[in-house]
């Protein structure tokens, strides 16, 4: 039996990386060591290191591209978010703000459901499907109690009473949604068809700067 201690892969592996020199004082060491094979021919030690060089290149390059996919969908996106909020500064009035704002959402942005609740009456606005009015401690706003106190952009499924007060007959359509309270305004709601298109963690950094460029639009028009 061997008196050699029991020694560990990861112990032998994280050694040998400390002391990368250690085959070139042991050549003998070097050529007893079994590589990998491929397709039943043996590969040498340089080689097997030159592909595992290679591999990592790929990978690296993979998530390379991925950053700049990343990156070109960010900028498009704020130059979107930066149009929208030029647009809302050229309106005038209450219904003339509302109304490019859901009209972008819908046409620069992709949205499908796009929906507005005011806690305030405003007579200046024209009927729409898109927009209702509803005081803040309205019995039908309980289930949002949580995210108007909260104040934060909320994404994901919606409970089906969520979605009822928001979208009504249509609710059944909307699969997922961004949520955004506009302070003392109201809320906005951004649905899809897509249940995966708004989801938990999904970053909401450009939905803030939404909810702060509306909110800041509305108070305008403040009696």
């Amino acid at each position: 039996m061997s008196d050699a201690p029991n020694l560990e892969a990861a112990t032998v592996a994280a050694w040998l990386r400390q002391n990368p020199r250690f085959l070139m004082q042991f050549p003998e060491v070097a050529l007893a060591i079994e590589i990998p094979r491929e397709q039943g021919k043996a590969t040498s030690l340089a080689s097997y290191q030159l592909e595992v060089l290679r591999e990592k290149n790929r990978e690296l390059n993979r998530r390379l591209q991925e950053l700049f996919a990343i990156a070109n969908e960010n900028e498009r996106l704020t130059v979107r978010v930066h149009q929208l909020m030029l647009a809302l500064l050229r309106a005038r009035g209450i219904d003339a703000t509302l109304g490019t704002l859901v009209a972008s959402l819908r046409e620069d942005f992709g949205s499908e459901w796009v929906r507005v609740i005011l806690f305030k009456p405003n007579a200046a606005l024209s009927p729409a499907s898109w927009w209702r009015q509803l005081p803040h401690d309205a019995g039908e706003l309980a289930p949002f109690a949580e995210f108007i106190a909260a104040g934060e952009p909320l994404c994901g499924r919606l409970q089906p009473a969520k979605l009822s007060v928001l979208y009504g007959e249509e609710a059944a359509k909307v699969q997922s949604v961004a949520l955004l309270s506009l302070g003392e305004h109201g809320l906005l709601a951004i649905g899809s068809g897509d249940p995966n298109h708004f989801y938990p963690g999904m970053g909401t950094l450009f939905l803030r700067m939404l909810a702060e460029t509306v909110e800041a639009a509305l108070a305008r028009y403040e009696d």
